[in-house]
Formats: C-alpha cells, structure tokens, sequence
C-alpha cells in the first residue's frame, strides 16, 4: 500500500473513434472557465487533466453513459451554466440545489459521456 499522500494528481483519458470533435468540444466547454491546453490534453486543476485518444475498440457513442462520469468542480455554477447554454449543451440533469451547499448538474459531450459540473460548500 502507498503512503498517504503519495497520490499528487489525476487523470482521465476520453477515448473516441474521432476525437477532434470532442477535443474541440471540451475546449470550447471548459478553456472560458479556466481550463487550459497543454500539449496534447486539458489541464483542468492542479494535477488534474483530461486527455483524449482515438480509439478503435470503441463505439461512436458511449453505450452507457453513467459508467464514467467526468466531474468538474467549479466556483460559480450559475455562470458555469450560462456559458453552457451559450454552447447549446444537452442537459441530463439541469443545475439542482441539492442541500448543504452544494449544486449538482450532468450534459452530453458529443461523444454521449456524462460531464458533471458541481459546486460544493465553501467552494474557494
């Protein structure tokens, strides 16, 4: 077993049978919220990255989309969600107060995945 504190990051890599789109599609989603590109991925918080990888073991679009869920803390939700709208997302489930601070929602990537915006108590 690891030490505690040994874990300094994380990751996830979305495979797709096309993944410009989803790259271009998560950029235009999450760069105006303080996301950035690096190289071949999306730094999305301190150790915290998203990457992408075109895949041919894979569907065109995510058989079931709750398997992974792609979650994205951020500081204001409202706003979150307005950018969203701007962009036309589906919404799954829509921005929800959902007790003790925190604020749940769930939309559509291109691909079918869940991408879970959420705000918590005493978010900095």
């Amino acid at each position: 077993m690891a030490a505690p504190g040994n874990i300094n990051g994380l990751g996830i890599i979305l495979g797709s049978t096309d993944p410009e789109p989803l790259i271009d599609w998560y950029r235009a989603a999450l760069e105006p919220l303080g996301a950035r590109w690096e190289g071949h991925m999306l730094v999305v918080g301190q150790q915290a990255i998203i990457g992408f990888d075109r895949r041919d073991d894979v569907a065109e679009k995510a058989a079931e989309p709750g398997r992974h869920l792609v979650n994205i803390m951020v500081r204001d939700i409202r706003a979150a969600e307005k950018h969203f709208n701007s962009l036309g997302v589906t919404w799954v489930r829509p921005v929800e107060d959902t007790g003790g601070g925190w604020f749940f929602s769930t939309l559509l990537d291109p691909d079918g995945n869940y991408l879970q915006v959420l705000q918590g108590p005493g978010t900095p």
